[in-house]
Formats: C-alpha cells, sequence, structure tokens
C-alpha cells in the first residue's frame, strides 16, 4: 500500500516536471512581450514585469506590418486544409472501401511520401514555381503544403474509414445509392472526428511552416508570420519584445484550435488506431 502511494505520488512529481518544462517557454514569451526594452535585458531575468507595455505589440503592427503576415498565413493555411480535407477524404474513402488492388502498397508508398524531407526537392520545386511564375503567390505555398501534407491526412482518413461497418456500404448499394452518395451522405458524417484531426494536423502544419515560405515568397507583401517573425532583427539590432509579441500572436490561433476540438482530435487518433 505504501509502495503504490509512493508510486504515485513520484508519478505526479514526474507529470508537473514535464509540465512545467512545456509551460516555461510559453510562459516566459508571454512576460517577455509585456516587458520594457530596458527590462528585457536585466539580469537576472524578473518572473513578471514592473512595468507592463504594449509597446512591442503596436510596434509589430504598425512598424512592420504583421496584420499582412497573418492575412497571408490565414489564407494559405486555410485553402491548403480545405483542399486537403476534400481529397483526403475521398482518397481515404476509396482505399479503405472500394475494390482498389494493391491497396497496401499505396499505402506504402504514402507513407514514404510523408516521411520525405522537403529540403531534399526545394530547389527544382523552385526551379518549377519559377517558370510556372508562381513565385511570390498565394499558389506558391498552397500546391506544395497541400502536396505533403495530403499523404498523412489520408493515412488518418483512411484508418477511421476503416472503422464504419461495411454492413452500411452494402445496405447503401442495396438502396440504390451511387459511390458518391454513400461517401457523402453515410460516410462523412460518420467520420467528422477524423476530418478534425486532419484539419488541425494540416492547418498547424503550414500554419508554422517556415522554410518553403521563406524560399518560394520572397517578396514583403507574400510573407507569411514564421517568415516575417524571422525577419524583424535588423543588421545591429534584434527587436527581443517584438518578436515575442508576434510570436505570441501567432500562436492563439492553434491554441484556441487545439482547446476548441481537442476531443474531436483524440477521438479521431484512437479510432484510427483500432484497425489498420
Amino acid at each position: 500500500m505504501i509502495q503504490s502511494k509512493s508510486r504515485k505520488v513520484f508519478g505526479y512529481f514526474v507529470l508537473l516536471f514535464f509540465l512545467l518544462l512545456i509551460i516555461l517557454p510559453f510562459y516566459w514569451m508571454v512576460v517577455t512581450s509585456f516587458k520594457p526594452n530596458t527590462e528585457i535585458s536585466v539580469y537576472p531575468p524578473t518572473l513578471l514585469p514592473t512595468q507592463w507595455t504594449f509597446q512591442h505589440y503596436t510596434e509589430a503592427f504598425t512598424h512592420f506590418h504583421f496584420q499582412v503576415y497573418i492575412i497571408n498565413s490565414v489564407i494559405v493555411s486555410i485553402v491548403s486544409t480545405f483542399l486537403v480535407l476534400f481529397f483526403s477524404s475521398m482518397a481515404g474513402f476509396a482505399v479503405a472501401s472500394l475494390p482498389i488492388r494493391n491497396k497496401t502498397a499505396i499505402m506504402i508508398v504514402l507513407l514514404v511520401i510523408s516521411m520525405f524531407p522537403p529540403i531534399a526537392i526545394i530547389s527544382p520545386l523552385y526551379m518549377l514555381l519559377r517558370s510556372l511564375g508562381w513565385l511570390n503567390s498565394y499558389q506558391a505555398l498552397i500546391v506544395p503544403y497541400v502536396a505533403f501534407n495530403l499523404p498523412f491526412a489520408i493515412w488518418i482518413m483512411r484508418n477511421y474509414f476503416l472503422q464504419v461497418p461495411k454492413a452500411l456500404f452494402e445496405a447503401a448499394k442495396v438502396d440504390g445509392a451511387t459511390v458518391f452518395q454513400t461517401f457523402y451522405r453515410i460516410y462523412l458524417p460518420i467520420t467528422t472526428p477524423g476530418l478534425f484531426t486532419a484539419s488541425v494536423f494540416t492547418f498547424v502544419a503550414a500554419w508554422t511552416e517556415f522554410f518553403m515560405a521563406l524560399v518560394f515568397n520572397s517578396s514583403d507583401a507574400m510573407r507569411t508570420i514564421p517568415v516575417g517573425i524571422a525577419l524583424f532583427s535588423g543588421q545591429y539590432d534584434v527587436p527581443y519584445g517584438t518578436i515575442f509579441a508576434g510570436s505570441v500572436v501567432s500562436v492563439i490561433p492553434i491554441f484556441i484550435l487545439v482547446i476548441i476540438f481537442r476531443k474531436w482530435i483524440v477521438s479521431g487518433l484512437t479510432a484510427g488506431a483500432v484497425k489498420g
């Protein structure tokens, strides 16, 4: 009895330790964004600002035009997420429910593609986009984001479609429903948690992607949030407060998404893991 209690207490301490490790960077980012410049470089650092200021947030939106980066990130992330959901839901349904040959080989190829490092093809992809005249445009990011996030989303949707009883497909077929009607009216509403899971992962990946956004969209008017924050620094000055302020703003949408859809995310992941 004593050993079980001690193990339980030890487990709580371990969880608390790792929780603090996770929360501390975010706490420091938020606190620093409200400190004046004279207090940011003070040693030892203060846990809370002695004088709270919104100067860094104002500077981010007035001097660095951070709202432009937000608009670009919103457009790219939402469009990419919608396209990934559109294609992955149909592809996942086809692989899971339709009589397609070499399904295992298809899923292995998708798995290999999802693990492929984008930096390995960044040069030929840049040349292709330049020949198409797509550099410094939304499609320069949307198309690659869809291509790189689609395989993982197909895996999620396929695993979730496998949980739907095949009797529903046969019943719909007997009732005269087409394959698309069966997919749209029966399968898709049942797999809503899987859709939420794929959408959140895709949105976060597009929202936080840096390297392709830096290479393909070099114009200041087409930069996304990660690239914009990275280029806040000048030649002789690093505005840490403004960088932290921009980082806080960029984290807020992801935080809201996870809080709102946390139940569906967990449900989608666990349901897809039951059957493969």
